[in-house]
């Protein structure tokens, strides 16, 4: 191929005349041993790409190399690729990915979508046989070291990296080119570009987008953000952002850099090179230019900055925070989480200013650029427990002042010793110091105690795990580190636990050990040398997760092998579980004694024991419920799980990851003997991961219930039911189940809510909404399991507007049974057209509400729909309110953790109890039945707002150990609900049919949420008083102590030694592995 390769000037050859596209040889032939990687593109999209150059002088054979790809820290390959064809000496060959676009296949040589598949942290490797030629990344790690950039190979490097688990740093060998660079693919040979005159700042930024300029200032900032390095430079004349890949340059250091000037959404910068920067001069941060917010304009875009006397007025879930000078009004993001509190007032408000959603804004760089008070000393350590040695540095924003201080206990003053530099600590000390202006005025003075822990060679397990959820030694270098080997994780790592530990129950013994390809084996005592890190275990992207602390290897030594392993930590004998708070104090205090989030974590990475413990779930993502011992008072199911309620999270809890475990549990099993393992944490939880076989599960006695509320002729049955994903392409098993439970174990109500009604092609993203033949699958499924012949009304959504999975187009629906209602014969409605409500009932029917109000954005309509039963009209109202994703998790790191999705549902039940009053309005003697899964709580808020002074939720009078019919990761808690208006729920009875939430599929679960079945009499007066306006509901409201109860109950006056407490903020957070 004879593409041509542009590389960008060096800043020293700036005075040379070049003639444009001079070609220069990267190497000669004869210097390259065999084949290299020569360039990686990780470009937008498809738009992947490996570049193989031949520097041998002779035509290669490619047939006997093989490409691999080592996807997400794999240490064995994902996928390889054989190589076909010959490459000629001084040529390249292109892979590229099958789907990139039109100017990078059109440079390619081979097509595949396997070993081009990577996104910046998968690894490749070049092999000859099952020789290692070349490789780009590490494989065994994560990390990032391509993502978003062109990679191409620096012309002085001969031969391939064959280590290939080793540290990979690409500014060794690899010259760093912006996103979908594409030029450089397909050829080895160098063009130079030729510089361009130097201007200023504020020249350059008047210059029209795409003209190359070169320019001078002074680096003030420097981010990392979409894979690439923001640095803020200014001169005298303004400032901008210079953004690359990898771009290293100190804070304080004059530079000159030459680049493209681009136009980010309103914000100039200028797109560059490491190799088009060069240093020339340290003269240091300037001084902020002073500004209030009427000076926040592109004046000062891109140019370090100084608010004084700024109030934070809010923030919003971006990290946008609008604070307020005497001015008016300002704003600031802040690069790091925590700088800014709203509510506070600060002095000094310094840091760089970028331009964003139509807004100047503040950038402040880290905690020294935000000041409560100017005229007061600040150290860079808080107090506690610091490793010895460590250097405390203290700093305050008043100019021309100095800093006194003392070490020795007293309290500092003038004449006490005059800071100059770094103040090492070695011993445990009480640091005192003030501030002192030239006039002689001193500050109020501070303290700051430190505890010391063992020196970096001397640290022990606990010294490293600290009293807290991160290590004080975190970034630092340990060397000796002794323990035993617990568990093996692959050839990735290793638990370790230490020979000698401490007496305090806070600091854990245990911790996992990273190293690639290690060959410790379980009983081996041994001395490791590493990095302390804190690392994100796998989990969701936008979820913030606790941390765990490892040790990152650099050198092994086995002291020992067949060493007796620790003594396990049983849980409920050697340490207690808290069993009620998971944390309480918004992480500000460490307390493992009542705290459930603290608890684990000062036994993470430890071996414990859990003794006979009992399932609260069933399996789910691999991971077991279960528990040991609870409180008093806790809160149970029928069957001898853990019920969530208002007050009550069950910290008790312990998942156990039962990956690659052949099992099949059931709520109230229990295991005969102890299960052992390691505490680990991902994906918002703690896990327990065995370190042996399981022992014996035992059968709980859990059976599937049996409704016994059923219709007559007086008597309107009404049920909810969500069926998980259900279409025609759904399994004729779980089809056949769905059916059996609507006819034997819900009685064939005479009306069904269905949530999560796919389209005729289910999963299949290809335009399709109309759903009939999924109503027409159940009908008839219906039928043959002996059970009446329903009908169905729905309305269509439109395609992919309301959420759930790709292409499935999940919906809300009801089937009907023609022979106990009548539908009112009205025209039906459509996805956009909103119901209306006369005297007269529905405009539509069946038809949505308010299906175009943004409530219900990238979530399910409602669907209202008109019956006729025994003389009189009822409106039933079938909802699958949004999911809780996006709230905060209870064993995450946000605490007070945010409902994030609530704010959704809140608006979706004040729209559904608008509608309900509308027609209690309209209609004379109107009946209406609202239900569906509404993916809150009883106690929740959304439900609240939804009840309001016109609805009663039936479910509230569930007898409590029956209140559930969901459960995620061990807790049973209630998502699906029947509400109704007064004039129904005068005479109305419910029942949970829990026939799924205990179970898994191998022993009889047909979805994941039990169905709710509620009974209506239209002929009984009144056995409720109703609702009271203001008022919950009257105190002396009758429970429905009258029917005789489920059928096939387990325990069923187990309620009686277990009362409950109903508050709890929940989370029900889904998970996709």
């Amino acid at each position: 191929m004879n593409y041509v390769k542009r590389l960008a000037l060096g800043i020293g050859t700036a005075a040379m005349v070049l003639a444009p596209y001079a070609n220069v040889d990267r190497v000669s032939a004869e210097e390259t041993t065999d084949l290299l990687f020569s360039e990686y593109v990780e470009g937008s999209g498809y738009n992947k790409a490996l570049e193989i150059y031949n520097g041998t002088g002779e035509a290669v054979d490619l047939s006997g190399y093989t490409v691999e790809l080592y996807s997400n820290g794999s240490t064995t390959a994902s996928t390889d690729l054989t190589l076909e064809g010959t490459l000629e000496a001084g040529d390249v060959h292109v892979i590229a990915h099958t789907s990139a676009g039109e100017e990078v296949l059109a440079k390619a040589d081979t097509e595949n979508g396997g070993v081009t598949n990577f996104n910046g942290n998968d690894p490749v490797v070049l092999k000859k046989a099952d020789t290692v030629v070349d490789s780009i990344g590490q494989t065994g790690s994560e990390d990032s070291f391509g993502q978003d950039v062109t990679l191409v190979r620096d012309e002085s490097i001969t031969s391939g990296d064959t280590v290939i688990d080793d540290a990979f740093e690409t500014s060794a060998e690899w010259n760093p080119y912006p996103k979908d660079t594409f030029e450089n693919l397909g050829s080895y040979e160098v063009e130079e570009e030729e510089a361009v005159e130097k201007v200023t700042i504020a020249e350059a930024r008047n210059a029209s987008e795409g003209d190359t300029v070169r320019v001078e200032g002074v680096v003030t900032a420097s981010f990392v953000t979409g894979g690439q390095t923001n640095l803020y430079v200014q001169d005298d004349t303004a400032g901008v952002i210079l953004r690359g890949p990898s771009l290293d340059v100190d804070l304080g250091t004059r530079v000159e850099a030459q680049g493209t000037l681009g136009d980010y959404f309103g914000m100039a910068q200028i797109e560059t090179l490491d190799s088009a920067i060069e240093e020339t001069g340290s003269p240091g941060v300037p001084q902020p230019e002073t500004v209030t917010s009427s000076g926040m304009t592109e004046d000062v875009e891109g140019e370090l900055v100084q608010a004084e006397n700024v109030t934070v007025e809010s923030v919003n879930e971006f990290g946008d925070y609008t604070l307020q000078d005497e001015e008016g009004t300002l704003y600031s993001t802040p690069k790091e989480e925590g700088l800014l509190d709203v509510g506070d007032t600060y002095e000094q408000l310094t840091g760089v200013v970028n331009y964003s959603y139509n807004e100047y804004r503040i950038v402040p760089r880290n905690d020294r650029d935000v000041v409560t008070e100017v005229f007061a000393v600040q150290s860079s350590e808080e107090s506690g427990s610091i490793v010895e040695g460590t250097e405390v540095e203290l700093y305050t924003a008043q100019k021309n002042a100095e800093i006194r201080y003392t070490t020795d206990g007293s309290e500092a003053d003038m004449d006490s010793t005059l800071y100059t530099g770094p103040i090492p600590i070695t011993e445990d000390t009480t640091l005192s110091a003030v501030v002192v202006k030239e006039d002689g005025t001193v500050s109020e003075g501070k303290t700051f105690t430190y505890s010391v822990l063992p020196s970096v060679d001397d640290a022990e397990i606990h010294d490293i795990q600290g009293v807290g959820h991160t290590s004080p030694y975190e970034g630092q270098a340990v060397t000796g580190v002794i323990g035993v080997v617990t568990k093996l994780d692959g050839s990735s790592g290793f638990y370790m636990q230490s020979v000698n530990p401490d007496d305090d129950i806070r600091t854990s013994e245990g911790i996992y050990v990273y190293s690639s390809g290690h060959e410790v084996e379980v009983g081996d005592e041994v001395a490791v040398d590493g990095e302390v890190t804190e690392w994100r275990e796998d989990g969701y992207s936008d979820v913030d997760d606790l941390l765990t602390t490892q040790i990152s290897a650099s050198g092994i030594t086995e002291i020992s092998s067949g060493s007796e392993l620790p003594d396990t930590t049983v849980i409920g004998e050697d340490r207690i579980q808290p069993t009620e708070t998971v944390e309480d104090d918004g992480m500000t205090s460490f307390d493992p004694k009542t705290d459930g989030l603290d608890f684990y974590e000062s036994l993470e990475g430890m071996l414990v024991e859990l003794p006979d413990a009992t399932v609260t779930g069933p399996v789910k993502y691999e991971e077991l419920p279960v528990y040991v011992e609870t409180s008093e008072d806790q809160a149970f199911t029928d069957v001898d799980g853990l019920r969530l309620t208002e007050e009550d999270l069950n910290p008790e809890r312990m998942l156990i990851d039962v990956d690659g475990e052949d099992i099949v549990a059931k709520t109230g099993d229990y295991f005969e003997g102890s299960i052992t393992g390691v505490v680990n944490y991902d994906y918002s939880n703690y896990k327990i991961r065995p370190t042996g076989d399981l022992p014996e599960l035992k059968d709980g006695g859990a059976e599937e219930e049996f409704g016994t509320l059923e219709g007559s002729e007086t008597e309107l049955s009404v049920a909810t039911y969500n069926m998980e994903n259900f279409s025609p392409e759904t399994s004729p098993e779980k089809t056949a189940r769905i059916a059996e439970q609507m006819v034997e174990n819900m009685n064939a109500p005479d009306i069904v809510g269905l949530v999560e009604v796919q389209d005729n092609s289910g999963n299949e993203d290809d335009g399709t909404v109309d759903g009939s033949e999924s109503y027409e699958t159940l009908i008839t499924a219906i039928e043959e399991a002996g059970g009446p012949t329903y009908e169905y009304a729905e309305v269509a959504p439109q395609d992919g507007q309301d959420g759930g999975i790709p292409g499935g187009n999940i919906r809300v629906g009801v089937i009907y049974n023609p022979e106990r209602v009548t539908m009112t014969d009205k025209p039906a409605g459509d996805a956009t057209t909103a119901v209306e409500v006369t005297e007269d009932g529905l405009s539509h029917n069946p038809a949505r509400i308010a299906p175009q109000n943004e409530a219900w954005d990238d979530s399910r309509k409602p669907l209202a729909a008109e019956f006729e039963f025994n003389g009189e009209k009822v409106i039933v109202i079938t909802n699958h309110f949004n999911s809780k994703g996006g709230d905060g998790a209870p064993f995450g790191a946000e605490h007070p953790y945010e409902l994030g999705s609530e704010d959704q549902r809140m608006k979706q039940a004040a729209l559904i109890r608008e509608f309900t009053e509308k027609v209690e309005a309209e209609m004379e003697n109107a009946n209406v039945v609202v239900m569906g899964d509404l993916n809150d709580f009883e106690f929740s808020n959304p439900l609240e707002e939804l009840e309001g002074d016109v609805l009663n939720n039936l479910i509230e009078d569930v007898d409590q150990q029956d209140r559930y019919t969901y459960n995620y990761q061990g807790n049973a808690q209630v998502l699906d609900h029947i509400l109704a208006t007064d004039s129904l729920y005068e005479n109305a009875e419910i029942e949970t049919i829990n026939v799924n939430s205990n179970f898994s599929v191998e022993n009889g679960r047909a979805s994941d949420h039990d169905p709710v079945l509620a009974l209506f009499d239209f002929e009984e007066e009144s056995t409720h008083p109703g609702k009271m306006k203001g008022h919950d509901k009257w105190e002396d409201h009758p429970v429905h102590d009258e029917h005789p109860g489920k059928g096939n109950k387990k325990n069923g006056d187990k309620w009686e030694d277990h009362p409950v407490h109903d508050e709890h903020p929940g989370n029900g957070k889904g998970r996709n592995k």
